[in-house]
């Protein structure tokens, strides 16, 4: 399904938050899970008529792992205001260190620059600077001159050998890092965490 023909999808008969309870009750694993609040993770997966899941396939890994981690930290209507963005995650799976690195540029942009900076940790500071490093690196085509922030400095070039790093990094390190920028932003917001959170999601939707 298309993002346009999804869109029509939710803006016809049933709300998002009906297509979510269609597709759990069609699952025998959720039928047996109370879930406290729709995931738009979920319903895209059943837009994308995928098994129900919140990893769609079809959504690119990190895009995926923001997604959750505002849904985690988000309330209960924050959680309901997500459902409408959900046609905008589908078909956007790709490879290539660019969309990863730029995600993960983004969403710790967005926690070191939240409202309550006294929030953030020394040891979190540490983590996303080097997170901030390396994607600033790679999405600058790695230049001879510079090295990639953290332990990147340490895989990056032995994954490389393997022709593993750009796949690595995109399922694995970007996600991570990715999410626990989001967990800072959450915690760091102020008290208006479903504000920003969604709009760091937008923002992050219209990178990919």
């Amino acid at each position: 399904m298309s993002r346009t023909e999804a869109g029509a999808s939710l803006s016809g008969p049933g709300t998002p938050t009906d297509l979510y309870a269609e597709g759990a009750q069609g699952n025998a694993y959720y039928a047996r899970v109370a879930r406290s609040e729709p995931c738009v993770m979920e319903l895209v997966s059943k837009l994308a008529k995928e098994p129900w899941t919140d990893r769609p396939s079809s959504v690119h890994p990190v895009l995926g792992a923001v997604a959750r981690t505002v849904h985690d930290y988000s309330s209960p209507a924050g959680r309901r205001a997500l459902l409408p963005l959900a046609p905008s995650f589908l078909a956007t799976a790709q490879a290539g260190f660019e969309s990863s690195a730029r995600l993960v540029a983004l969403c710790v942009s967005a926690a070191l620059t939240s409202p309550d900076p006294n929030c953030i940790t020394k040891d979190e500071r540490g983590r996303l600077a080097g997170a901030q490093e390396t994607a600033l690196y790679l999405l600058a085509s790695r230049p001879a001159d510079q090295r990639p922030g953290g332990f990147a400095r340490w895989w990056l070039p032995v994954l490389d050998r393997l022709n593993l790093s750009e796949s690595f990094y995109r399922g694995f390190v970007a996600t991570e890092h990715a999410a626990e920028a989001v967990a800072v932003t959450a915690r760091a917001s102020g008290g208006d965490s479903d504000v920003r959170l969604r709009r760091l999601l937008k923002q992050c939707l219209a990178t990919v």
